[in-house]
C-alpha cells in the first residue's frame, strides 16, 4: 500500500525544507567566524609581600567580564629563586599567551619566572620592582627616598628557614600599616590587612635577581604616586629603566593601587593583553 501526501501538506513540508536550508547558510559563515578568533591570553596575577591572592579580587572580577582568563596564584615569599620557580611551574601548565602581571615583590619573581618561557608575551609592573641582573630588592629600594620600609617599620620573626637562609621573617607594623602600605583604604578594611598579611623571608631582600624577562617581553608599568612601601621615586626610576611600552602614573594612589584603583589597573592589563592577541 502506498501513501500519498494530499497537495498542501507537501507544498508545506517543501517550504519548511527550503527556509531551513537558507537558515542554516546564513548561519554558517557566522559560526565559523566565531570558531576563527583566538582565545584571550591567560592573565596570571602575582601578588606581593605582605598581601595575598584576595588584593586581585576586583581586578579578577573585571578581567573575567570581559572574557579573560585569570589566574592568582599564592607567592611563597621565601626567597627570590624559590619564588620563581614555584611561578615558573604553575606557568608550564598554561597553554597559549600569557599576560603576566607582578605587585610589590611580586615584580621580582615575575621578571625571574619568565624568561626563557615563549608564552609569556607581556608584562604588567603593578607598583612593583623590576629589577636588572644582581639587583636585589634592597639594593633596587635605595634607588629612591619616598618609601618607608625598614627595620623600623617592620616586626622580625623567627621561622625555621631551610639551612643557609636567615631564620627570620618580616611583618610590617600594625601600627604603620595603613599609612604605608594602604593609605587610600579605609582604616577598617587595612586593619583586617595588616592582622592577615603573610610575611616574607628575610632571604627576599638580599637574594640577587637573575636575566631579567623584560629585556625581551613587552611591558608596561603603573606607578601610584602615593606609594610609601616602596616608594613613588623608587618605582619611576624602575619603570623608566626597563623602557615599558606606556607608564601610567596613577594620581594619590597607595601602594595597593590594584585595590583602590582596579578599573585602571584592569585597563592597563587588558592594553597588554590587546597587544598580544
Amino acid at each position: 500500500m502506498s501513501i500519498t501526501f494530499p497537495a498542501r501538506p507537501r507544498a508545506t513540508l517543501t517550504l519548511l525544507l527550503a527556509t531551513l536550508a537558507v537558515l542554516l547558510a546564513g548561519s554558517a559563515p557566522a559560526a565559523s567566524t566565531a570558531l576563527a578568533k583566538a582565545p584571550k591570553p591567560t592573565v596570571v596575577l602575582v601578588h606581593g609581600a605582605f598581601a595575598d591572592a584576595s588584593g586581585w579580587s576586583g581586578v579578577i572580577e573585571r578581567l573575567e567580564r570581559q572574557g579573560h582568563p585569570v589566574l592568582a596564584p599564592a607567592n611563597p615569599l621565601r626567597g627570590v629563586s624559590a619564588d620563581a620557580a614555584y611561578l615558573r611551574a604553575v606557568l608550564a601548565g598554561i597553554d597559549g599567551p600569557i599576560v603576566l602581571v607582578g605587585h610589590s615583590y611580586g615584580g621580582v619573581v615575575i621578571t625571574n619566572a619568565a624568561t626563557g618561557n615563549p608564552n609569556v608575551e607581556a608584562l604588567v609592573y603593578v607598583a612593583a620592582f623590576a629589577p636588572d641582573l644582581g639587583d636585589t630588592v634592597e639594593s633596587l629600594g635605595m634607588l629612591g627616598t619616598d618609601g618607608r620600609l625598614g627595620p623600623a617599620t617592620l616586626d622580625l620573626r623567627p621561622y625555621p628557614a631551610p639551612p643557609g637562609f636567615p631564620p627570620l621573617e618580616g611583618y610590617i607594623k600594625l601600627g604603620v600599616f595603613h599609612d604605608i602600605f594602604a593609605a587610600d583604604l579605609s582604616r577598617r578594611q587595612a586593619r583586617v590587612m595588616a592582622l592577615s598579611q603573610r610575611p616574607a623571608a628575610l632571604a627576599t631582600l638580599g637574594e640577587p635577581s637573575g636575566e631579567p624577562a623584560w629585556k625581551t617581553i613587552r611591558s608596561w608599568s603603573l606607578v601610584p604616586t602615593r606609594d610609601r612601601a616602596i616608594g613613588t621615586d623608587a618605582l619611576l626610576a624602575m619603570a623608566k629603566r626597563i623602557h615599558p611600552r606606556k607608564i601610567v602614573k596613577v594620581k594619590g594612589a597607595s601602594h595597593v593601587v590594584m585595590m583602590s584603583r582596579p578599573k585602571v589597573t584592569t585597563d592597563l592589563i587588558v592594553r597588554a593583553a590587546r597587544s598580544v592577541r
